[in-house]
């Protein structure tokens, strides 16, 4: 509390409050000029922000999360194995996404499928209860991309498939639901909305579990105290891989699911772009099928998120998306950033992932300023924060300080994230209403005569991002 204190005593030291009350729109520029980065973090943790729009809910949770459900997971009958040696038990396996490798550290087992393998495969197991300090660190480490050298191919090919069956427990998934709401509501955030399928669970002795009862088993979550005391408004996007063989069959599911299923209100294609058999235009006529027969269902497609140019958000737009995911190659098609510029589409931007994942070789190339200062509607997201180690304060700040982002641009970022959300139409006027209520709140607090305004949160939490790109660090 005294560390904070002190930030405001700074924070109202740098211009009069007359000033302040004054010139509204200015403060923020002399602010922005005289403030230490950890002084601007701490503020853009403090603002009261609108919603994320693009979240992968697995990728979202932070490598310590996974790891306490899964020891907790041991109370509903599951028991988890992870690797921690390799031998030459066997070379190749398959799965969902391909051909992979078995020899994958830290790939994680349920204990059913555990007990299935070979002696000399078990032996590369261990209990994760029984992990070392030292394993339990890499286990941590092994789903966060921290290194230097790791991007797409390592977040694509083996973050994913580490978690192995730990993506099967509905019930980690609906906990992993719950941690979401909590850390984006200290956030000062109002809604998310999350990418997270309903197909693929299993109970501990392996039974499949039907889709409509993985769907019961994250509302019940959603009702309970703690979860409605976050104030967070949270709807569920279906994602669909969409290069799998059988995505088509994968998409008619999933859309027949979001038509009779709250709070699931769209359908999102996922998955790496630069696999071609996941184009766009593949699936036209089933969408144009689906339409026949269904309604209320949105579209939020990931397009653009690959390193040449090509029509795959013009694409997208066809199939009948409202949102863009990513966007970044938007800027490549002169005729189709036309179209965007002024709404109704938006642009879900993803500053921190396409950095990470090497879309852009920095911040200077990426075209988040150019969409959002020439109107095209954007909302910054968080995408798989867990996996980055950072939070949406993090986007925020990164927006700020490699773009000097105005107050009046911070703020339309938030209204846009409801405005364009696909929430039902008087839920959205509502947190339309919240969020001015509480930014209102939040600057009359900051234009104030007294030298320190109340502190309703804690010191911002310093993920691994921001510390090793800013060195804004814990203390």
């Amino acid at each position: 509390m005294t560390r904070l204190v002190c930030f405001f005593l700074v924070l109202c030291s740098l211009f009069p409050a007359s000033a302040l009350a004054k010139q509204p729109s200015d403060w923020f520029e002399t602010f922005k000029a005289s403030a230490t980065d950890q002084e601007l973090h701490q503020l853009l943790y403090e603002m009261p922000k609108g919603g994320d729009l693009h979240q992968h809910l697995s990728g979202a949770m932070f490598s310590e999360w996974w790891l306490d459900l899964a020891l907790n997971a041991r109370r509903d009958g599951y028991e988890y194995y992870t690797r921690v040696e390799l031998r030459n038990c066997r070379q190749y396996g398959y799965d969902a996404f391909g051909p992979q490798p078995v020899n994958l550290m830290f790939h994680n087992l349920e204990r059913i499928n555990y007990e299935a393998l070979l002696a000399c495969e078990k032996s590369q197991y261990l209990p994760l209860a029984e992990m070392s300090k030292l394993q339990t660190q890499a286990w941590l480490d092994s789903i966060r991309l921290d290194k230097a050298y790791e991007g797409r191919d390592e977040f694509f090919e083996t973050h994913w498939q580490r978690l192995g069956d730990l993506t099967a427990n509905p019930w980690i998934r609906a906990e992993g639901i719950f941690l979401n709401m909590r850390a984006f509501a200290d956030e000062g955030l109002l809604y998310m909305e999350s990418q997270v399928a309903t197909d693929g669970y299993q109970t501990a002795s392996g039974k499949s579990i039907p889709a409509d009862e993985v769907a019961a088993i994250f509302r019940a979550r959603l009702a309970k105290k703690d979860a409605l005391a976050t104030g967070m408004t949270v709807r569920f996007q279906q994602a669909v891989l969409r290069f799998l063989p059988n995505a088509e069959q994968q998409l008619t599911q999933a859309y027949r699911f979001v038509a009779s299923n709250w709070p699931w209100v769209a359908v999102n294609l996922v998955g790496r772009e630069d696999n071609d058999k996941g184009h766009p235009l593949r699936f036209l006529s089933t969408l144009r099928e689906l339409r026949k027969q269904h309604h209320g269902v949105s579209l939020s497609i990931h397009a653009g998120e690959v390193d040449e140019p090509n029509s795959h958000v013009l694409d997208t737009l066809l199939l009948g998306a409202d949102r863009i995911g990513h966007g970044l190659n938007l800027i490549t098609d002169p005729q189709t950033l036309l179209i965007m510029r002024h709404g109704p589409y938006l642009v879900e931007i993803n500053l921190i992932s396409n950095l990470l994942l090497q879309y852009i070789d920095d911040y200077q190339s990426h075209p988040f300023p150019e969409y959002l200062r020439i109107g095209v509607p954007v909302a910054l997201s968080s995408d798989d924060r867990g996996m980055w180690d950072s939070t949406m304060t993090d986007e925020f700040f990164v927006a700020v300080k490699e773009f000097n982002l105005s107050w009046s641009e911070i703020k339309q970022l938030s209204r846009n994230s409801i405005s364009y959300s696909f929430l039902e139409e008087p839920e959205k006027g509502n947190l339309l209403a919240l969020f001015e209520q509480r930014m209102g709140k939040f600057e009359r607090q900051i234009h104030s005569d007294t030298s320190v305004r109340p502190v309703r949160r804690n010191s911002a939490p310093k993920r691994g991002f921001i510390c090793r790109n800013y060195h804004i660090c814990s203390d």
